[in-house]
């Protein structure tokens, strides 16, 4: 990893350096959009950082891609 990398620097704890991927780059790699991203995002940290608050924030996420994807 370039020490000039964003992969390199991590702000407010470790909770996604612990892991083999980095959620960003499964994100990028997945060609995932605002919605879909945010809640793999949060279901990848919620037993490291923000528990079942962070499975709330995961599910309104993907409630609101659900209702975007279902309108008429």
């Amino acid at each position: 990893m370039d020490a000039q990398s964003a992969d390199a620097v991590q702000h407010g704890g470790n909770h996604y350096k612990q892991f083999q991927y980095e959620t960003w780059n499964v994100i990028a790699d997945w060609g995932l959009g605002y919605f879909d991203g945010n809640a793999v995002k949060y279901l990848s940290r919620w037993r490291h950082k923000g528990g079942v608050e962070d499975l709330k924030k995961a599910k309104h996420y993907i409630d609101k891609l659900i209702e975007l994807e279902t309108q008429a």
